[in-house]
């Protein structure tokens, strides 16, 4: 058993706009999507370091619909990955409620830490929001992209890149709800 409680997590490597992401996946749904490491084959021994045991396979049909969604969103297209299945049962009650706010914001929009804050009931954890936002093992699916500082700053970024992939990540959706978009302008 893994630390998700259901046997091996089976993972796939996929090419992206934005290079070589993974996903691992058990009989709950995805347990981890890792972003695009700066060397070949780091992808792949990041996701294998942070899930334990697992191994790489062909994705079932549901999978791969995610797959297929994560790429089109990276190339682009306005997609919807709200339906796709997370196996959340080793995220924190807190970063699970964070995760949720952070699914409602469509590609091509922002919110704030703040905002998160606001909705979870409580305006003075926004360092907790980015916290939990700093563990997010589902980026892309939980968009944590989207989510930035108060004044429309970018905020961290936890990603290889840092701050610069979060915003290749929003120019490529779009995102027009904030006042950074001169910085996609440079």
């Amino acid at each position: 058993m893994n630390e998700h409680g259901n046997g091996a997590a089976r993972f796939a490597l996929f090419e992206t706009a934005i290079g070589q992401c993974g996903l691992a996946w058990g009989e709950q749904g995805i347990v981890g999507v890792q972003l695009p490491e700066p060397r070949e084959g780091a992808t792949r021994a990041r996701l294998i370091r942070r899930l334990g045991v697992a191994s790489e396979a062909t994705p079932p049909a549901e999978i791969q619909q995610a797959i297929d969604g994560i790429v089109a969103l990276l190339a682009g297209e306005q997609r919807d990955l709200t339906g796709i299945p997370l196996d959340m049962r080793q995220v924190p009650d807190f970063n699970r409620q964070v995760y949720e706010v952070a699914r409602t914001v469509p590609p091509g929009r922002t919110i704030t830490y703040g905002e998160i804050a606001t909705r979870l009931g409580e305006k003075r954890l926004s360092r907790e929001v980015g916290q939990a936002l700093g563990q997010n093992p589902f980026a892309i699916v939980v968009p944590c992209h989207r989510v930035v500082a108060a004044g429309g700053k970018p905020g961290g970024f936890s990603a290889s890149g840092g701050t610069q992939t979060k915003l290749k990540m929003l120019a490529i959706e779009g995102a027009t709800a904030t006042p950074m978009l001169p910085l996609f302008d440079a």
